[in-house]
């Protein structure tokens, strides 16, 4: 069964960095940038289109987070972020402040 791009979008949540941070260490959280659509990456992954999330990685367009984000997110506790799970990953994108 294909996932839909409408039955993901749906599917997105906000949430605080102390959230997500138990994703983080099991190594599930994935960074997308804000030029990226968040429901386009989750259904891309969900559907295994690896030419396509093989090129945003290539181009740092969807990473594992650095370990700078990881600090800038662990000393500021306002920022949040749009989420998405696409098991076993949890998709985050940082919302503007």
């Amino acid at each position: 069964m294909k996932i839909t791009r409408e039955e993901l979008a749906v599917q997105v949540d906000v949430a605080q960095w102390s959230w997500l941070r138990a994703h983080l260490e099991r190594g599930g959280l994935i960074v997308v940038n804000r030029g990226l659509d968040l429901v386009e990456v989750g259904v891309s992954i969900a559907s295994d289109d690896t030419a396509v999330v093989g090129d945003w990685i290539q181009t740092g367009l969807l990473a594992k987070p650095s370990a700078e984000q990881i600090s800038a997110w662990d000393a500021n506790e306002e920022i949040s972020f749009s989420a998405l799970i696409i098991s076993p990953y949890v998709l985050i994108q940082e919302q503007k402040q």
